[in-house]
């Protein structure tokens, strides 16, 4: 069987798979990216946060993703029946992007992807790894389209595989998510939604369920006059609905008064309904002998907020540092270096996801007489700046903060 040779090996072509690709051609590394599927192919975590754009920025792929065209975002809108609020993300506690893009994730991973490419990593889609070796010196096993199958020796790899969690599987590392078991119904729709509807393009629409404080519907405006479209809810909730997907979507969505109107002229069937469950995961550990474990491969929270392509990015950034120091010959505790840093701003996410799906974060940022300073705070978090440590409801590792915020606000 043939054997290749690259210095870094990377499951998976998505948003870190080719940030890390394209910062570790910025060190000098040779890198080869399996991607299993064929770029464009569908995803979903449409909607990025502010804070990502530093790690595009910082990848040298900034101006291949300026230049892609997607819809400007600058906030989130939230509603709940005759309640409403945005945040903009432009005025929020933390320095740094206060603005980024809404994507069609099927352009937006190519234009990644190709970037990293223009920079030098070797990319080969319909590759699909069969076997892993982890160790000192990892060997994979791979399949190409064509059915022939060869072994690729690297001096570290790097699991970007998303939810397919590759060495998650084949490691046995996959450990339960304490989160209840929730499932998204979504689709893209042609919206026609008019100037006149007080519709903002430039910001995520989240609206709440008016009679569950924890079912909630995503509103993401793209660029073409299309939007994605979905609700997230507890499977037992979901099941009440009969009938096909598009069904039990057009069911839910109805039953807000809010977006019914505001959806009234939509076209639906631009994309089949798509349907996913479970997706809540863990590791036990986002890293062993000769690999680490970037973004979804490692763990995913929930689309609530999201966080999940900064996570991703954030991991690329991290796991990247690392290699620059094992390359420079000092030795990298992974642990402290990488997952523990990770972990911090995943747990700041959690906090706020969990608040979110209890109530109390709602009625926090529906407070009809918010302090501006808190604010800020609060709007750094959901633009993504999760790691800033000067932010008391980052620094706050208990989470105290925010439950006497929510004290005040439910006075």
């Amino acid at each position: 069987m043939k054997v290749e040779r690259t210095e870094v090996l990377i499951i998976g072509a998505g948003p870190a798979g080719s940030v890390a690709a394209a910062m570790l051609r910025q060190q000098g590394r040779s890198v080869l990216i399996l991607e299993r599927e064929q770029f464009p192919r569908f995803s979903i975590g449409e909607s990025l946060l502010p804070q990502s754009m530093e790690y595009i920025q910082a990848a040298g792929l900034l101006q291949d993703v300026v230049e892609a065209g997607f819809q400007y975002k600058n906030g989130a809108a939230f509603v709940r029946g005759e309640r409403q609020t945005e945040f903009d993300f432009r005025d929020k506690f933390s320095p740094g992007w206060g603005t980024t893009y809404q994507v069609q994730r099927a352009n937006f991973d190519e234009v990644l992807a190709r970037g990293a490419e223009r920079m030098g990593a070797q990319l080969r889609f319909r590759h699909e790894v069969l076997a892993v070796e982890p160790g000192e010196q990892p060997r994979v096993t791979v399949r190409s389209p064509e059915g022939e199958e060869y072994v690729v020796e690297a001096d570290f790899l790097l699991d970007a595989s998303g939810f397919g969690r590759l060495l998650p599987r084949l490691l046995k590392l996959e450990s339960p998510s304490n989160f209840p078991v929730r499932g998204a119904i979504f689709t893209h729709v042609r919206d026609h939604i008019g100037h006149d509807a007080g519709f903002d393009r430039n910001k995520i629409l989240i609206t709440t369920h008016p009679e569950h404080v924890d079912v909630w519907y995503w509103t993401i405006p793209f660029s073409n006059g299309t939007c994605s479209l979905g609700v997230v809810a507890e499977m037992d909730v979901l099941k009440r609905y009969e009938g096909s997907d598009l069904q039990r979507l057009q069911a839910l969505v109805g039953e807000d008064p809010n977006l019914g109107r505001l959806l009234a002229q939509a076209e639906w069937g631009v994309m089949p309904v798509r349907q996913i469950t479970g997706y809540s995961a863990n590791v036990s550990s986002l890293w062993g002998p000769g690999y680490a474990l970037l973004g979804n491969a490692g763990e995913f929270l929930d689309p609530v907020f999201s966080s999940g392509v900064t996570i991703a990015f954030r991991s690329a950034e991290l796991a990247a540092q690392c290699l620059a120091r094992k390359y420079a010959g000092e030795t990298v505790d992974w642990e402290q270096d990488y997952a523990i840093p990770l972990r911090a701003g995943v747990q700041t996410f959690r906090r706020f996801v969990e608040a979110w799906y209890a109530g109390g974060f709602q009625k926090i940022i529906f407070h009809p007489d918010p302090q501006p300073d808190v604010r800020r705070m609060i709007c750094s978090i959901l633009a993504g700046y999760a790691w800033d440590t000067r932010n008391p409801y980052v620094a706050d590792t208990t989470g105290r903060r925010l439950r006497v915020l929510e004290e005040l606000c439910s006075a």
